[in-house]
């Protein structure tokens, strides 16, 4: 059986979107022909939100070795407030000393703490083992740039993090052996950027979702967000982060919620949207950025937000409650939300309200799950606000038999379980390590 080596700095009990897909392809790596061993960073030193739950999900018989890093408070003395610059020494040296006394065939970077795919070339010229490369997210991107984006955050951390893309992107995609990304809109720029790039042998894989978090998840607790049912209401709920990434999604949903309170006050005054999880930051240290949009559009009464971030499997749960899912999209049309898939495993009615030519609207097209209000920035939203306004009409009616869509069940297993894209990982890393052989350290 071939050994795969996997770089994920933050892992359970860290609840973190960036290692999900490590986590989910965990108990299907040996069906294909890898055995994994994991390396993070330990739990006392990633400064993330714990969910403990999560160590149920993790296969026992998985490997799963732990290094150090700088530890958060002291970060800021040094400017490396990053988890990826404050491990990287850390990862390192453990990792060299695991390469020097093992065999690999092949190391997988699969994390959004871009900073460590530097190793991969490091690695590759001292022990002759292969990468791969996982990209959640875009590293080196023009989004802000873009007309109508909002302004980057962070300042000179971005810039820094720009400078960061522009010098090592390039030198770690030459170098891999494969690449995997959640869009193909990502490996597109790759290929536009790096003409080498071209043969490298590449899939889209979304993230997927495992049905055994579902039963997990049905498990817990009562989570501590409660839905209130005493006046008939019927409730929206959107989990995740949100805000100031989607204000335009945002702003068409709550228009389209004013101007159908204007019409049907009584009918609306049901209506509770729920934000939950909003941020990324800790409970007492998030704020609000979905409540102001809808206080500017004349709704912060029927919003409500829980901006600090909740554990994954408590927004799993959270789902289950729902009446209705909320789905936003972002102006970047790359943009491939995972939880679309959980949403579409809780079996929920939803409402996704999305850009025109984007990634989610395609995969929500082939899923068809959804109610969709499509829009483009820079043209009027009567249309999105028309189909807002009736599926707001289906709602209060009940949602009566063959007034939702008939969802794609076949296309959902075959392209969005954790078991098939496991597999097509694998698959993709038999490809890349027979393009350059296989290496044994030296």
């Amino acid at each position: 059986m071939k050994r795969i080596l996997i770089i994920s700095p933050y892992f359970p009990p860290a609840n973190t979107p960036d290692m999900q897909r490590v986590r989910m392809s965990l108990p299907h790596y040996r069906a294909f022909g890898w055995d994994p061993v994991v390396l993070a960073v330990d739990i006392r030193f990633q400064g993330a939100v714990i969910e403990p739950e999560l160590l149920e999900t993790v296969p026992a018989d998985v490997r799963v070795v732990k290094c150090g890093a700088l530890p958060p408070r002291w970060a800021k003395w040094f400017l490396l407030g990053t988890l990826g610059l404050r491990c990287w020494p850390f990862l390192f040296w453990r990792g060299t000393r695991m390469l020097r006394r093992e065999r690999f065939d092949l190391i997988l970077f699969s994390n959004t703490q871009f900073i460590t795919f530097t190793l991969g070339p490091i690695w590759k010229r001292w022990f002759g083992v292969p990468y791969a490369l996982d990209f959640q997210d875009p590293w080196r991107t023009n989004y802000y740039e873009l007309p109508g984006s909002r302004k980057p955050p962070g300042g000179w951390k971005y810039q820094f993090a720009r400078l960061q893309a522009f010098l090592f992107e390039g030198w770690c995609v030459r170098g891999a052996c494969a690449a995997m990304s959640v869009s193909p809109m990502y490996l597109e720029d790759l290929r536009a950027r790096y003409p080498g790039f071209k043969t490298t042998p590449t899939d889209v894989i979304q993230f997927g979702v495992s049905p055994g978090d579902m039963k997990h998840a049905a498990a817990l607790p009562e989570p501590a967000h409660r839905f209130s049912r005493d006046h008939g209401e019927i409730h929206l709920v959107y989990t995740g982060a949100s805000g100031p990434v989607m204000p335009h999604a945002l702003t068409v949903l709550f228009v389209a919620l004013r101007q159908y309170r204007e019409l049907h006050p009584e009918s609306a005054s049901r209506f509770r949207l729920h934000f939950v999880g909003t941020s990324y930051a800790a409970p007492g240290k998030a704020k609000a950025s979905v409540e102001p949009i809808a206080e500017s559009c004349g709704v912060g009464d029927m919003v409500i937000e829980v901006p600090n971030r909740i554990g994954y499997l408590e927004s799993l749960r959270l789902q289950l409650n729902a009446d209705v899912l909320l789905l936003l999209g972002s102006s970047d049309a790359a943009y491939s939300p995972s939880k679309m898939y959980t949403y579409f495993l809780t079996g929920r009615p939803m409402l996704a309200v999305v850009f025109r030519d984007s990634v989610m609207e395609m995969l929500l097209d082939n899923l068809n799950c959804s109610f969709m209000a499509r829009f483009r920035n820079d043209t009027p939203k009567h249309e999105a606000y028309a189909e807002i306004h009736r599926c707001f009409d289906l709602i209060l009616n009940g949602l009566q038999p063959g007034t939702l869509p008939e969802r794609s069940e076949a296309y959902f297993k075959a392209h969005f379980t954790s078991n098939e894209l496991t597999r097509r990982q694998c698959t993709l890393f038999d490809t890349g390590i027979a393009g350059v052989g296989k290496s044994t350290p030296s």
